[in-house]
C-alpha cells in the first residue's frame, strides 16, 4: 500500500473507475497486449485482483467515498489506502490517509483539495433524486449524454472535459479528481463490429478504447506535477456463468474486480 498520508496535499488526486469492468477481462487483456498503456502504469504490469465491498455501481461508490475501496482477496486484514475516522477501524495505520468527514470527497475539500466529479453511467446524471446523491459531493460536477453509456466515444469526451477542468486549476491547487468510465458498461457490443449481444469480448474491445482515450489524462496530470492514482472497477458482470446475468448480485465474476494504485510521476520527475 502507498502512504496516502504522506502524499496528501502534496499531489493530485484521481480515482477512475472503470465501470462493471471484469476481473478476468482487464487482466486478458494485459496479456494480450490489447491495454499497453494501462500495463505501464499498474505496479509490476498486473492488475491486483480485489473484492468490491458493492456488487452494483451505487452501493460499491457509496462505500468508496467512505474510504472502503476493494479489498485484496487475500484473507486477512487489509491496511486502507483512505479513511474517514470512526471508533474501532482495525484497518487504519500511520500510512492510511485519514479524515475527520463524513466521506472522503469533503475530507479533501477541506484540506484545500477543489473536487471534480466527470460523471459516466445513470447514478451520476443528476437527472433523479437518487442520481444527484454522488455529484453534490463535489465542488463541481458534469454529466451529459456525450460522457453516458450510448456513447462510442464517451471516454474521449469525458477525458477532454477533466483535461479542460484541470488545466484551469491553478498548479500550486491541488485537485481531486473522480472519473466514472461508462465505456465498459453495457451496451459494450458497440465496441464490436457487427456484434448486438455484450459480453466478455465487449468488454475486451471497450477496454482497449479506453486505455487509449484516457492517455490525455496522464499527460494532463503529469504537467501538473503528478498524482496518488487508482484505477479499479466498481464490479464485474455475469453473462451466463452459472445461469446469473448482470450484477447486483453476489458471484465471483461480480464481485473479483482489477484495482491498482500507483503515484504518476510529474514531467519533471520523469525518467526515459
Amino acid at each position: 500500500m502507498l502512504n496516502a498520508r504522506d502524499l496528501i496535499g502534496k499531489l493530485d488526486v484521481v480515482l477512475v473507475t472503470l465501470d462493471a469492468l471484469r476481473y478476468d477481462v482487464a487482466a486478458g487483456c494485459i496479456e494480450s497486449g490489447s491495454t499497453p498503456e494501462l500495463a505501464r502504469l499498474v505496479p509490476g504490469g498486473r492488475w491486483e485482483k480485489r473484492h468490491s465491498p458493492g456488487n452494483f455501481t451505487y452501493s460499491a461508490h457509496q462505500a468508496f467515498f467512505a474510504g472502503f475501496l476493494p479489498t485484496p482477496s487475500s484473507p486477512g486484514k487489509h491496511a486502507r489506502l483512505f479513511a474517514t475516522r470512526f471508533a474501532g477501524s482495525e484497518t487504519t495505520t500511520d500510512e492510511t490517509a485519514v479524515f475527520d468527514s463524513p466521506d472522503v470527497v469533503s475530507g479533501l475539500r477541506g484540506l484545500g483539495y477543489h473536487t471534480i466529479c466527470i460523471g459516466g453511467v445513470g447514478f451520476f446524471n443528476g437527472r433523479t433524486p437518487l442520481s444527484r446523491v454522488f455529484p453534490a459531493m463535489f465542488d463541481e460536477s458534469h454529466w451529459d449524454e456525450c460522457l453516458g453509456v450510448t456513447d462510442p466515444q464517451s471516454t474521449e469526451n469525458q477525458v477532454a472535459l477533466a483535461c479542460r477542468i484541470l488545466v484551469g486549476i491553478p498548479r500550486d491547487r491541488r485537485a481531486f479528481l473522480f472519473l466514472n468510465v461508462s465505456a465498459i458498461h453495457q451496451p459494450n457490443c458497440i465496441y464490436l463490429d457487427g456484434a448486438s449481444d455484450d459480453g466478455v469480448d465487449g468488454q475486451a474491445a471497450a477496454l482497449a478504447y479506453v486505455d487509449r482515450a484516457l492517455l490525455p489524462l496522464w499527460d494532463v496530470l503529469r504537467r501538473r506535477g503528478g498524482a496518488l492514482s487508482v484505477v479499479c472497477s466498481d464490479h464485474g458482470t455475469a453473462y451466463g456463468e452459472d445461469g446469473y446475468w448482470g450484477h447486483r448480485l453476489s458471484h465471483p465474476v461480480v464481485w473479483t474486480v482489477p484495482y491498482a494504485e500507483f503515484v504518476l510521476a510529474g514531467r519533471e520527475e520523469e525518467r526515459p
